[in-house]
């Protein structure tokens, strides 16, 4: 087999312009994390801790890029969120029991309410997608 050497590129767009999803691998998938790139079809990662796989997702990303432009196709624009590219503002109601024990919880680790329901929607969602993936998986085999 012989492997073709792929100049490296301008990038139009910084890593950081891109969102990407990280999360936890199974114990049965060899553990760590998977990082992936909504914006860049087949462009992912792994790595045993997140500062690894923040790396390795950076390379998959500038190699995905450079692969694409060698092979003459066009480089996706980044999602954008809202015009400005900033966070959106997302208002939920709740039970005032949950919002006591989230500030509690928030107080305790000494984080505020924002950082701390941010952390947990991504760890279940991190979780929830993981499981779906396994679930396929399983479908598929």
């Amino acid at each position: 087999m012989k492997v073709k050497q792929v100049q490296a590129v301008s990038i139009p767009y910084p890593f950081e312009a891109y969102g990407h999803i990280i999360a936890p691998l199974s114990e049965a998938d060899g553990g760590g994390y998977m990082i992936t790139f909504p914006d860049l079809p087949g462009c992912m990662s792994d790595g045993d801790t997140l500062d690894e796989v923040l790396a390795n997702g950076r390379d998959a990303f500038n190699s995905w890029i450079a692969a694409q432009v060698d092979m003459g196709r066009p480089v996706p624009e980044p999602t954008k969120y809202n015009e400005e590219g900033k966070p959106v503002k997302f208002v939920q109601r709740l039970p005032r029991s949950l919002h006591t024990s989230l500030q509690a919880r928030a107080k305790a680790e000494g984080v505020s309410m924002n950082t701390l329901v941010l952390t947990l929607l991504a760890e279940g969602l991190g979780r929830h997608e993981a499981g779906a993936g396994a679930k396929t998986l399983k479908k598929a085999a």
